[in-house]
């Protein structure tokens, strides 16, 4: 059981490795530029001279505390937009690369059902899911007390751990993506556009009167400022995202279920 879930895990696990040290380098830099950000540049003034709608959809609130310079330049700019991104885009390889390759009347002609052959691809996600996740907190706790800013360990733990059933939503939206399309790179496209507008659509129609629309949106029950500047913990946010995961998954399931594969 589960053999597709650790073949697909199998070979993501190297990609996972890149991807975390990666992460994990870009949270040493910004962590390192930090002091002389502080000492040369005011910060809240810096924030002041931004056009107001970069302000709104980038989420600032404030740079001059490490936890909002982080929240900023690493969580909103690294994980809510690149790394959902990435997620949305790889995990939209999973079924239209096999149909576009001809490998997918392969694996339909193993005995496990198209439900059962979805889930388990979909389940090896959280290979770089969990994996973009390990050392890069550790590297921002250390980087913090390095430069005498430290954060707690229970913030930084949190925004790490409450970032991965977002990540896992923007996965899904891929996955939804892949079944759709048949053609990889058309798959992939629409998993890229459609998670960076539901990103738009959240931080410019938040406080407006359309601001319901921006409630399918992944990002709007993940917020690193909330965690980091004021210690807060939405659980039922994560709950949320993961009722999203859920839904997005088994649509694709039954979509699955009922197209033809060429």
């Amino acid at each position: 059981m589960f053999e597709l879930t650790r073949y697909d895990a199998r070979h993501r696990v190297r990609g996972s490795l890149y991807l975390s040290i990666g992460l994990s380098l870009l949270a040493a830099m910004v962590i390192w530029v930090y002091p002389s950000f502080k000492t040369e540049v005011d910060l809240d003034q810096l924030i002041a001279a931004y056009p107001e709608p970069i302000v709104q959809v980038m989420g600032v609130e404030t740079m001059a505390s490490l936890g909002g310079f982080l929240s900023f330049e690493l969580y909103t700019f690294g994980w809510i937009i690149l790394l959902g991104l990435y997620l949305a885009y790889s995990t939209a390889g999973t079924i239209a690369d096999d149909v576009d390759r001809g490998r997918m009347d392969v694996l339909l002609s193993l005995p496990i059902s198209r439900r059962r052959l979805l889930g388990e691809r979909f389940a090896a996600m959280a290979v770089p899911i969990v994996g973009a996740n390990v050392v890069p907190p550790i590297v921002v706790y250390v980087g913090a007390h390095l430069i005498d800013e430290p954060l707690a360990a229970t913030d930084v733990l949190a925004v790490h751990l409450l970032s991965i059933p977002y990540l896992f939503a923007c996965a899904g939206i891929g996955l939804l993506a892949s079944v759709g399309f048949d053609r990889a790179g058309i798959a992939q496209r629409v998993a890229l556009g459609v998670t960076f507008a539901l990103f738009l659509s959240e931080s410019l129609l938040t406080g407006t009167d359309a601001d319901a629309v921006g409630a399918i949106a992944p990002m709007r029950y993940y917020d690193p400022n909330a965690i980091l500047l004021e210690g807060t913990y939405n659980v039922a946010d994560a709950g949320i995202l993961v009722a999203m995961t859920v839904a997005l998954v088994v649509a694709a399931q039954l979509w699955f279920t009922r197209v033809d594969i060429a």
